[in-house]
């Protein structure tokens, strides 16, 4: 009997082992072999593409009121129905997008430039100053994050920007604690002393040597806030303390549609539906973005 010859590798395979660990390409490649991973990917940007191109895709203003078509049901005029005032649904969510993600990501960026440097500063300096800023740190995260964002957001008011701000602020600690950590093991490596020998001044080392080698772990941290800060800014909207309605953030939307969810839950259910897909798809990317980057979970 003639023995089976072992089928030559692919050409996929061959490119991707010659790719660079940890290079875009690289994380490409691998979230192409997760296709839940590439699902939320496509969701993502389609979402994106949808929210910005709305004054072209949606067929009706987001803010028409028009009572005679109030709790119209999902129709080929009226893909999503619309609510109790007669305003379109699938408009409203296609503008309230750009209001969810532009929060998600502002948010966590502004946690993220923050929650560094209060690590990187921790973590290089140690000693008193280390321990006044984890401190500081211990007593944010003593708190729920939505509790605390509550309590930033009714201090500051109720708006856009607001919500922003109490989002970012609540994620400060985890970026800063992430940092921190990464760079009490690289600190005492042999190019931080290299580069102290030749007099760099202590802000080029932290900014051109120290960050940089810890910069797998801050990409894995932020694609996996923005999922939990577009829940965030929904409840927030929600309650009371967020984005306020008229405006169609998909949390002020679920808390105007609350009051009909019994005779007319699809006005609860596409916003609602929408916020867990949002979340759901950036999960899976962070996810996707953790294997590549992680060294433990290479094949």
């Amino acid at each position: 009997m003639a023995k089976r010859q072992s089928l030559p590798s692919g050409s996929s395979d061959k490119k991707a082992r010659s790719l660079k660990p940890g290079s875009f390409l690289y994380i490409w490649w691998r979230i192409r072999k997760k296709p839940l991973a590439m699902l939320g990917l496509v969701f993502v940007v389609t979402l994106f593409i949808l929210s910005f191109l709305s004054p072209y895709v949606c067929k009706h203003e987001f803010n028409e009121i028009v009572m005679r078509r109030r709790f119209s049901l999902p129709s080929t005029e009226h893909l999503l129905g619309c609510d109790e005032v007669g305003r379109d649904i699938f408009s409203r969510i296609l503008y309230g997008a750009r209001y969810t993600l532009s929060i998600s990501i502002l948010s966590v960026m502004l946690s993220c430039v923050f929650g560094t440097i209060f690590g990187a500063v921790a973590g290089y300096f140690g000693g008193i100053t280390d321990t006044l800023i984890m401190r500081c740190m211990d007593v944010l995260q003593a708190y729920p994050n939505i509790m605390l964002a509550i309590a930033i957001a009714a201090v500051l008011g109720a708006g856009f920007d607001k919500v922003i701000y109490a989002i970012g602020i609540c994620g400060i600690p985890i970026f800063a604690r992430l940092i921190r950590a990464n760079i009490l093991i690289v600190r005492n490596s042999e190019f931080i002393e290299a580069a102290a020998s030749i007099n760099c001044s202590t802000f080029r080392i932290i900014a051109l040597h120290v960050i940089p080698n810890t910069i797998s772990p801050i990409i894995v941290q932020v694609a996996m806030s923005i999922a939990a800060a577009a829940l965030s800014a929904s409840s927030l909207s929600f309650l009371g303390f967020g984005v306020q309605a008229p405006t169609p953030e998909w949390g002020a939307m679920l808390a105007s549609a609350r009051g009909f969810m019994r005779d007319y839950p699809h006005m609860v259910f596409f916003p609602g539906m929408f916020i867990m897909l949002t979340v759901l798809s950036f999960s899976l990317v962070g996810d996707a973005i953790r294997d590549a980057l992680d060294p433990k979970l290479r094949d």
